[in-house]
């Protein structure tokens, strides 16, 4: 995820290039994303490139993100640096202990949740906020807007939101394979069903985003009585549908 929030800034226009700072352990991955913007700046040092941002985004594995805090907290300056975590169910809370230096400062300090799509700038990325001004936080979404969309909401409203856009996105790509699987039953070579189904998706997408409609009423107008979309639709509620999505979402806000 750190490597996709990188090369979606990278492909903006607000962040500059040269400005952009990655550390990582791996120097093949770090050469890698160099190869393809030669103008970004890799390290393996995460002081480094901690002290070199306005905001340092931390995309670690859970269990590091302490380690990597107490690393770097030497070189941060609370008073001009906010500080972002891309870890899903890491709270602000548990980030203002880790970060605390013993003197009471704390920085501007943020909960950041894209999902893997920003690296091709159509993202929806989901924020919350702790110590931060207005304009820090306009700033954030005005650069996560430019990755796709940005939201800043409550943080007790993350796992709902993590549940439909970051987990969303391997669901909506599942519903993707399940619909590729039955047009090879129908007969519909896989590339083709596959390009139909995508093309499909971006339709309905695109008809609700300029009607502004509720989904329910652009299924009506594709519904017709005695038609066959209605026997689809009644079949796949039969084998239960939206029972299915629902306690998908509900499964995946759950914490072990």
């Amino acid at each position: 995820m750190g490597g996709a929030v990188a090369r979606g800034l990278a492909q903006g226009k607000l962040v500059a290039t040269s400005d952009i700072y990655v550390s990582n352990p791996s120097v093949a991955k770090l050469h890698a994303l160099k190869e393809e913007f030669p103008n970004i700046n890799i390290t393996t040092n995460n002081c480094e490139a901690a002290a070199a941002a306005d905001l340092v985004v931390l995309a670690v594995k859970p269990w590091k993100v302490e380690g990597v805090l107490d690393e770097i907290k030497p070189c941060l300056d609370y008073s001009r640096q906010a500080v972002a975590s891309m870890v899903g169910g890491l709270g602000i809370a548990q980030l203002s202990e880790w970060l605390d230096k013993g003197c009471g400062a704390l920085p501007a300090t943020y909960i950041l949740i894209p999902n893997t799509a920003i690296a091709t700038k159509s993202s929806m990325t989901f924020i919350a906020s702790a110590r931060s001004t207005a304009e820090q936080d306009q700033a954030l979404l005005d650069i996560f807007n430019e990755l796709g969309e940005a939201m800043l909401i409550e943080e007790s409203m993350m796992p709902a939101a993590t549940s439909l856009a970051s987990c969303g996105i391997a669901y909506a790509l599942r519903y993707i394979r399940a619909a590729m699987e039955g047009g090879v039953e129908l007969g519909v070579r896989a590339d083709d069903a596959k390009r139909i189904v995508m093309q499909t998706l971006r339709g309905a997408v695109d008809v609700l985003a300029a009607s502004g409609a509720h989904p329910e009423a652009e299924i009506d107008r594709v519904t017709t009585p005695g038609g066959l979309t209605i026997k689809g639709l009644n079949a796949m509620e039969a084998a239960g549908f939206t029972h299915s999505v629902i306690e998908g979402l509900r499964a995946s806000t759950k914490r072990n």
